[in-house]
């Protein structure tokens, strides 16, 4: 990326698009000093059958034990930004500031605010969804089955 290009906002339209190749490369533009929006990240799909991807995030998400005391449990991301914004954290460097700052740039939302209705949002061909020759599930029925009881706008 040219020096001109560093620092620009990035508006990325999440439907149908494929959570962990979407999530690295965002991760990638944060890391080239850009401000990245997802919108319609509910929409968000994470291959495989429905059934064993739902019981996957509530075995790592909700099955987690405590050290704490047995009412206490640690917070887990069951909404769809959290889930999200975990997922591109995992691909960012996590033993310096560059990886902090970078997430700072990133900012994801279900539906799309009013301020980003008419402008023009981008997709990523090499993240859509129909490469996919398999069954797939959308971040919005995971977060639900995990007990998210949001609203989508």
């Amino acid at each position: 990326m040219t020096e001109d290009n560093k620092g620009k906002l990035i508006i990325i339209d999440g439907s149908g698009h494929i959570l962990g190749r979407l999530a690295s490369f965002i991760a990638k533009k944060l890391l080239d000093g850009n401000k990245v929006v997802v919108l319609n990240v509910e929409k968000v799909v994470v291959s495989g059958d429905p059934t064993k991807v739902v019981q996957f995030y509530k075995r790592t998400v909700l099955g987690v034990k405590s050290h704490y005391s047995h009412r206490l449990r640690p917070k887990r991301p069951r909404s769809p930004i959290r889930l999200f914004k975990v997922t591109v954290w995992g691909m960012l460097p996590k033993n310096n500031k560059k990886g902090r700052e970078a997430l700072k740039r990133l900012r994801v939302y279900v539906g799309a605010p009013k301020e980003f209705i008419n402008s023009e949002a981008i997709k990523v061909p090499e993240a859509s969804a129909s490469r996919l020759g398999r069954s797939s599930v959308t971040l919005e029925r995971i977060a639900k089955e995990l007990g998210w009881r949001g609203v989508v706008t």
